[in-house]
């Protein structure tokens, strides 16, 4: 249509250079986490069959589906979740590994829900999990990995809380009430909205399940009512040092259908915002996925891209080092090419291939333009050095950007002298 204009659609997003840095240190941040952990990374396909996501999910999920059918008459789905895709690939490819398997994925979802603070129809989410070791001590350890990610994001103590849950206390918490196997996954879902659900709504609803709201926060109320799993793990982390940061909270519960267990999620101390990473134990999703083929224990977690930003933005320390990050590593090169004279480009030329070929990021003027242009386009790109190719040469000339202060050598040797410097750290960028 004439004169129609597009921007992305709701719940979407642009990734702009600044927005893909952003995004690139929340990657490599996860990636660091998870690999000093002993974790390996895998993929999976982002669309799937729809029928893995209506197996055994709950709650909202099989409502929030971006579904539709292919050209060949499948019945597909962008992937809501990943969990449900990691059971497939571990039931089919489990023998060629070594157990516990610990495996990590950095992927792309997509939801079709109000798009909000926090939330949004596409995202990106760091998937930890443990498959084939049934004991607390892989409750413990993926929980461990989750603080520690939330530490090398720069939050401290007081900055985040875990709250630990037992999915298992409330399955007999309802059982005592003759709430059926058929039901549990929409009781379960009602407690799961505790916070969020007015009291008298509740009231009502629970009654249905022969319970009240009384007996409800009651429950909540009683550390007793959790199963001995939940201390065997704050021992665990006590012995980590990072007891601190755990507590036990019975009003968690998480919506999806598949947790059998221990469950938790990471909220900001101010609870000012949706849970920034959840999951916990699903020891028969596996095994249901695999119709039976494949008993596998499991337990993990999931953290999306849309609210640990916020938090880091929101987070004075975390933000500081999120932007020393950018400054040093979202930089468009580390040197830029000044060209005063158009007769020196093919020297100049020559020298950028030599600096590529080192490893070392250069960008250079694509056309004849004034020195001082050249320079506010090096100021402008971030780069650390101009590299200045006059009539001195083979002397060349390089300017530290940062602190004004010139040097030079030899052209033979600017790729050596641009190599040492390169590893010398800038000092700090932020003051």
């Amino acid at each position: 249509m004439a004169g129609q204009t597009f921007q992305a659609l709701p719940g979407f997003r642009d990734f702009t250079p600044r927005e893909c840095a952003v995004r690139n240190y929340l990657f490599d941040t996860w990636r660091k986490v998870a690999r000093r952990c002993g974790y390996v990374e895998y993929e999976t396909p982002i669309l799937e069959d729809t029928g893995l996501y209506l197996k055994k999910s709950g709650g909202e999920l099989s409502s929030q589906l971006f579904r539709f059918e292919d050209q060949g008459g499948r019945d597909v789905t962008l992937r809501p979740e990943v969990t449900a895709s990691l059971a497939r690939i571990a039931a089919a490819e489990q023998r060629a590994y070594p157990k516990p398997l610990k495996w990590f994925e950095i992927g792309q979802c997509f939801r079709y829900e109000k798009p909000q603070k926090g939330r949004g129809r596409e995202f990106h989410q760091f998937n930890v999990d443990i498959l084939g070791e049934a004991g607390p001590g892989a409750d413990a350890e993926l929980i461990a990995l989750a603080i520690q990610t939330m530490q090398s994001f720069g939050f401290v103590q007081g900055d985040f809380v875990v709250r630990v849950s037992d999915r298992n206390a409330w399955v007999k918490f309802a059982e005592a009430r003759g709430v059926t196997e058929e039901a549990m996954p929409d009781f379960l879902n009602l407690v799961d909205k505790l916070e969020r659900e007015k009291p008298e709504v509740l009231e009502e609803k629970l009654s249905k399940f022969g319970a009240t709201l009384t007996e409800v926060n009651d429950f909540v109320a009683n550390p007793e009512d959790a199963e001995g799993t939940f201390q065997e793990i704050l021992k665990d982390l006590q012995a980590r040092g990072l007891g601190g940061f755990v507590e036990l909270d019975l009003s968690i519960v998480r919506g999806l259908a598949y947790y059998t267990g221990v469950v938790f999620e990471v909220f900001d101390s101010t609870k000012s915002m949706r849970a920034v990473a959840g999951g916990g134990r699903y020891d028969t999703l596996v095994g249901t996925i695999s119709n039976g083929a494949v008993d596998m224990p499991a337990t993990g977690f999931a953290m999306g891209d849309y609210v640990i930003r916020n938090l880091i933005e929101e987070t004075p320390h975390a933000a500081m080092q999120m932007e020393v990050w950018l400054q040093r590593n979202a930089a468009g090169c580390e040197a830029y090419m000044v060209i005063p004279d158009p007769a020196m480009r093919g020297e100049a030329l020559l020298l950028v291939t030599a600096l590529r070929n080192a490893g070392i990021a250069v960008d250079l003027p694509l056309s004849d333009a004034k020195v001082n242009k050249q320079f506010q386009a090096a100021e402008k790109s971030g780069a650390r050095f101009a590299v200045i190719i006059g009539e001195e040469f083979p002397l060349v000339k390089i300017k530290v950007l940062a602190s004004r202060t010139e040097e030079s050598c030899e052209a033979g040797a600017l790729v050596d002298w641009m190599l040492d410097r390169l590893m010398e750290p800038d000092g700090p960028l932020i003051a």
